[in-house]
């Protein structure tokens, strides 16, 4: 047994005999002793930020219930032989009874309890079949709740797959996530690939992944009918998504797509294979039936069946609601409900009708429903209970659990591992009456001030996006100035107030995805101090993909807002500093200097902006060494190095650029054996942080370092390594200087045709950027001048 295989069967053994599910705590305990029993409870709790004492006291609890389960003393020692034999146990018992011809229903209780799926082994082998023949793209088409995504899920979990890549569309139109930012976000999160800036690159980076013969990906698009017109074609502002299913269907690649959908797909250039699924026979109903101990025999069963054409989202509702509100007696549950459903195939008339139950028979879990409607289920897939709970402001905190307990029993949340959610059909229900009511406003205020407190520190692509989600409930109601403060509220201990999101995501390699909420709100927000703060997260992220103008342009906007003296100081130095970046970035040396100066005496001494003045001294050092005044740089450069080891204020991203740009300070002053070592600190820091570009700089230090030591073999391969780095991350600036040195190199080994072919290309990406004394530069080293 795997880890997830003996959770998965842990679970389902603790809900069985207890009706709980496992925290979060006791899952973390579980995995991690699973995969090396050698952990003790300390090095557990410290990896996750948790005390001892409290991982110890959760232990104790999880192998108490496991001692009660199976009547025998489970500790931290045994727990994983008590569980593989019990394991081992069941499923000898359901061999044993196959043989004897009456353990099936048993078996499939099990297996219903844990799924909720039935009758689609047919469906798996036709998939398989339909894959065998050279499919790449499946779209499984079906009416809603017939089971499109359940299917899906099953025929993946059968796989042997090394990871399944996901894509949930949102159900309205205007929040679909652009295929830009899903493509950014496998590279970065899946294959750890740092995304360029271009789409197209992108998507040939995810094909040369995908094409990998000994990595079988599968990748799960959900809801696409969202994303389609009236003729079955993405609609005009998602026509991207057309480009990355051309890819997915290359016939090169080695992943397995699959596509739901209510409609059918129909763009001439995607060859893909539509799957239609039809709703459950009458066999797999009365073995779902009697696997809850419903009478499967019943002829309203049949009836029932064929009333919903097999709808299996149906069959789930109407199991919940008999067991529920029938005592489980199906013959009288029909006889009251038949006139109204006989004849109504539909899944959405069926959820009307339990909406409406709802309300009269429970009217907390009819509110708690319509509330949940307010959750995305996209980027953040499934809620944690506190999310739900959250929603119960206005119930007894002792009758919280009772109240979502009754939605499960009636199979209209969806809960799995201690993760809630609602199915596509019903969510449209729940959010179509939330919004008819006067709590829409509220629910979403509640459902963000919820995911804001569940994120303190940004430390991987899930946190980030976890945070984000309260941006998401703002926008719905149009709080903009509360959307900006999601991006711009700091998390964690850098910068004394935090590192705002938004310079999170671009940290974290992912800067589409912050240009998307940016722009999607900047018109609307009507504070000064919040614009200027969003147009200079703006501004920086389009400077780290190498489009200057774009980055000025948004720094000329704050400028308007500073001279009306609108902004906090913070503000104003942060646009002087951004500023000088971008005239460095362009090479307009004494333009950058102006700015650097400008910063360290708007600062001063005492201001808590460590960040703000050291990387101006830095960069100001810098350029003292490439404009000869050797002795100032060399007297700043030491000064600043000190206060860098010393600053218990610097974020963990300044530290790194302040360091790499102190690197090529020291190398220009001649100080090599130095600057290799500053070099070499850096990348570390870099790898421990997972800052690319900044790693990226350095290491094109180290070319330079080697060149000026004359082993020009070692200094042409860092320079081919930067150029690759800097080619995956799409940042144009720091490719374009990488092409010049490269340049620079060959033309000391006398290589003129290499050295002209990389002063040339430099040229070309400097003259995108508008960059004329960057392209002046290089002309000089070619000889023009």
């Amino acid at each position: 047994m795997d880890t997830e295989e003996a959770l998965e069967f842990l679970e389902s053994l603790v809900f069985i005999n207890t009706g709980e599910h496992l925290d979060k705590i006791q899952r973390i305990i579980f995995r991690q002793l699973w995969e090396d029993e050698t952990l003790t409870y300390l090095e557990m709790a410290e990896s996750r930020g948790y005390t001892e004492a409290h991982f110890k006291a959760v232990g104790a609890r999880l192998w108490q219930i496991l001692s009660n389960i199976t009547g025998e003393r489970v500790s931290k020692s045994n727990f994983q032989a008590v569980v593989i034999t019990r394991w081992r146990n069941q499923h000898l018992q359901a061999d044993l009874q196959n043989q004897n011809g009456n353990g099936l229903v048993k078996q499939l209780q099990i297996e219903t309890i844990n799924s909720n799926f039935v009758g689609r082994d047919r469906e798996i082998a036709e998939l398989n079949d339909i894959i065998r023949q050279g499919a790449k793209v499946i779209l499984i088409q079906g009416e809603g709740g017939v089971g499109k995504t359940t299917l899906a899920r099953k025929y993946f979990k059968t796989q042997k797959l090394d990871k399944v890549l996901e894509l949930w569309m949102a159900t309205d139109t205007q929040n679909i996530t652009s295929a830009e930012s899903v493509v950014e976000e496998w590279l970065r999160r899946d294959f750890n690939e740092e995304p360029g800036r271009e789409f197209g690159i992108n998507l040939e980076r995810l094909r040369r992944k995908l094409r990998d013969p000994k990595s079988q990906i599968g990748i799960f698009i959900d809801n696409l009918e969202t994303a389609l017109d009236r003729n079955g074609k993405l609609i005009d502002t998602r026509r991207a998504y057309v480009e990355l299913l051309r890819v997915l269907t290359d016939s090169s690649v080695h992943s397995i797509t699959l596509v739901t959908s209510r409609e059918r797909l129909s763009e001439s250039c995607i060859e893909t294979y539509t799957y239609t699924l039809e709703g459950l026979d009458e066999q797999a109903w009365r073995l779902f039936f009697s696997s809850y101990n419903v009478d499967s025999n019943s002829i309203a069963l049949s009836e029932m069946c064929k009333a919903y054409g097999g709808n299996a989202k149906a069959m789930q509702i109407i199991r919940g609601v008999i067991s529920t509100d029938f005592s489980s007696d199906i013959d009288a549950y029909w006889q009251e409900n038949s006139h109204d459903l006989l004849n109504e195939k539909q899944l959405n008339d069926l959820v009307t009708t339990q909406f409406h139950r709802l309300q009269e028979n429970n009217i907390e879990a009819y509110r708690l429903l319509c509330r949940l409607g307010c959750y995305r289920y996209q980027d953040i897939t499934s809620v944690p209970i506190e999310g739900v709970l959250c929603l119960l402001w206005d119930v007894a905190e002792s009758q919280r659990r009772r109240v979502i307990r009754a939605l499960q029993d009636l199979s209209l949340i969806e809960a799995k591992k201690g993760q809630y959610w609602l199915h596509s059909v019903i969510r449209t229900e729940a959010i179509a009456r939330l919004k008819s009511t006067c709590e829409w406003e509220l629910v979403n205020r509640k459902a963000a001030e919820f995911w804001t407190q569940q994120v303190a520190e940004i430390k991987n692509i899930t946190d980030a996006l976890t945070a984000l989600e309260a941006y998401y409930h703002y926008v719905e109601i149009e709080d903009f100035e509360q959307a900006a403060n999601v991006i711009i509220k700091g998390r964690g201990k850098q910068w004394g107030t935090g590192l705002p999101l938004g310079c999170s995501f671009y940290q974290l390699g992912l800067p589409q995805k912050i240009i998307f909420v940016i722009t999607r709100i900047i018109a609307h927000v009507q504070s000064q101090e919040s614009l200027s703060k969003l147009y200079n997260m703006l501004g920086y992220t389009y400077r780290i993909i190498g489009e200057i103008a774009q980055a000025i342009h948004c720094y000329q906007i704050i400028e308007a807002i500073v001279d009306q003296d609108l902004v906090s100081e913070q503000t104003k130095t942060s646009l002087v500093f951004n500023r000088g970046l971008c005239k460095l970035e362009l090479w307009e040396i004494s333009e950058a200097k102006e700015c650097f100066d400008a910063v360290c005496s708007l600062i001063g001494k005492d201001s808590i902006l460590d960040d703000y003045m050291i990387y101006s001294q830095c960069s100001l050092a810098y350029i003292h060494s490439c404009s000869g005044s050797l002795t100032e740089a060399f007297s700043l450069a030491e000064n600043v190095y000190l206060s860098i080891s010393s600053s218990s204020r610097m974020t963990l991203w300044g530290i790194g650029h302040s360091f790499a740009t102190l690197a090529f300070t020291y190398k220009n002053l001649g100080y090599l054996e130095k600057s290799l070592y500053i070099c070499q600190e850096t990348i570390l820091h870099c790898e421990e942080n997972n800052f690319t570009q900044i790693k990226a700089r350095a290491i094109a230090c180290l070319a330079e370092i080697y060149r000026e030591k004359q082993e020009h073999s070692t200094a042409i391969s860092f320079h081919i390594k930067t150029i690759e780095i800097f080619q995956k991350i799409g940042a144009k600036a720091n490719l374009a200087n990488a092409y010049y040195q490269l340049g620079l190199t060959y033309q000391r080994t006398g290589e003129m045709h290499k050295s002209r072919e990389n002063f040339i290309e430099a040229i070309r990406l400097f003259q995108e950027m508008q960059a004329p004394k960057q392209i002046e530069k290089v002309q000089k080293a070619i000889g023009y001048f």
